[in-house]
């Protein structure tokens, strides 16, 4: 008996060295996932490296993982939370930097995340639904909540955000409900533009996997977006992106990645055409390419007086951080020097939210306020910082 299960056993040992061997080269580079980080918050002893003669303080706390910033026409800071289903206001009435309140202007929403301010309305992206509201920003209320348009589902991607764009038409990015796959709804993995008075809702771009934020740059009004790559081929690739998103342009999501590269460990086809090289010949290559896994979320160019000269027009962008990455990568706020439609080079702008393996935070979005402030919110410390020049 021990005799036959000891050949039973050793069957299968061979049946299994076979298959590896034989297939060693074909199969995609996968790495086993970095243990999760120990989880710690750093309290108000905050830890964080910042650039000289600025200051970085605690606006609001105590959050439930904020996520998207934007500010009313009195400059009091909206967030949405996803995570409660909530979107609230945080005034600061007397300016000392400090949030007075949490004000819950909407609550019950199904995981609320792009907020966008147009004619005194308030317009929220939920999962499957843009909605509005009658939006007051001296008393701080929202009423007369309406559905706007109907979204794809949820899947993997469920964070939807809105812009409204110079055209006026409202601009939603839609990400994949899969890590790579072909979407049976092509409104995934794409970014939509809704004429709202008509209610009607095109495809703009197609081939965005996951860019879960993006922005009109202020002089040229083209939309720039970040773009988080696949998973699962390695801890060097594919890398995340920059975009300059451009209309009825595809970006190679599912079966492309980086500079045109074929994901052929997804996409098994065979292709005879050689100029250009199918399928990837006609997508868009990347402004720029972001270290792989770092996630890359909020971005927001800088322009504001509080800022060195040598800086403006330079782009921020927050790397939210690795999940599955052998070692964590990510976890910080950096800056693009931007020459033209060019990014010429990247430094750190504001680090240790990641201190060796211990996760102190992760930065999400980032805005400025009218007097140039940079506010930045963190989604695992339930934080939302304020930046500004010490005086």
């Amino acid at each position: 008996m021990k005799r036959a299960l000891t050949v039973i056993l050793l069957s299968i040992l061979f049946v299994l060295f076979y298959f590896v061997f034989k297939n060693r080269g074909t199969l995609p580079v996968i790495l086993p996932p970095a243990k999760i980080p120990v989880d710690r918050v750093n309290g108000d002893n905050l830890g964080l490296n910042i650039p000289d003669n600025f200051s970085i303080q605690i606006f609001a706390k105590d959050l439930t993982a904020p996520r998207v910033l934007k500010f009313d026409e009195n400059d009091t800071l909206l967030a949405s939370i996803p995570k409660a289903g909530q979107v609230v206001a945080l005034p600061d009435y007397n300016h000392d930097g400090i949030a007075d309140k949490t004000v819950i202007l909407a609550n019950s929403l199904n995981r609320p995340h792009g907020l966008a301010l147009k004619d005194g309305r308030l317009y929220v992206a939920e999962v499957n639904n843009v909605i509005s509201f009658d939006y007051d920003s001296q008393s701080l209320k929202v009423s007369n909540k309406k559905s706007e348009l109907s979204l794809p589902g949820g899947g993997r991607h469920s964070t939807r955000t809105i812009e409204f764009g110079p055209d006026g038409n409202l601009y939603i990015s839609v990400g994949s409900t899969c890590d790579v796959c072909i979407e049976k709804d092509e409104r995934n993995g794409t970014i939509l533009t809704a004429d709202m008075k008509s209610s009607s809702v095109d495809i703009f771009a197609r081939g965005l996997r996951n860019s879960v934020f993006f922005i009109f740059h202020p002089q040229t009004f083209k939309i720039w977006a970040t773009e988080m790559g696949r998973d699962f081929l390695g801890d060097k690739l594919p890398p995340d992106e920059i975009n300059i998103i451009e209309k009825d342009k595809d970006y190679g999501w599912p079966k492309c990645y980086g500079n045109r590269i074929h994901d052929t460990v997804f996409d098994k086809n065979l292709y005879t055409q050689i100029m250009p090289q199918p399928p990837c010949g006609e997508t868009q290559p990347p402004v720029f390419d972001i270290c792989a896994h770092c996630a890359p979320l909020g971005l927001s160019f800088i322009y504001s007086g509080q800022f060195p000269s040598e800086w403006q027009g330079d782009l921020l962008i927050s790397y939210h951080g690795s999940w599955n990455s052998t070692k964590p990568v990510g976890y910080k706020v950096v800056k693009l020097n931007v020459e033209g439609e060019k990014i010429v080079s990247e430094e750190d702008f504001i680090t240790g939210f990641l201190n060796g393996s211990q996760v102190i935070g992760r930065p999400v979005d980032l805005v400025f306020d009218k007097k140039g402030n940079l506010f930045i919110s963190d989604d695992k410390a339930g934080y939302i910082f304020i930046l500004k020049k010490l005086t």
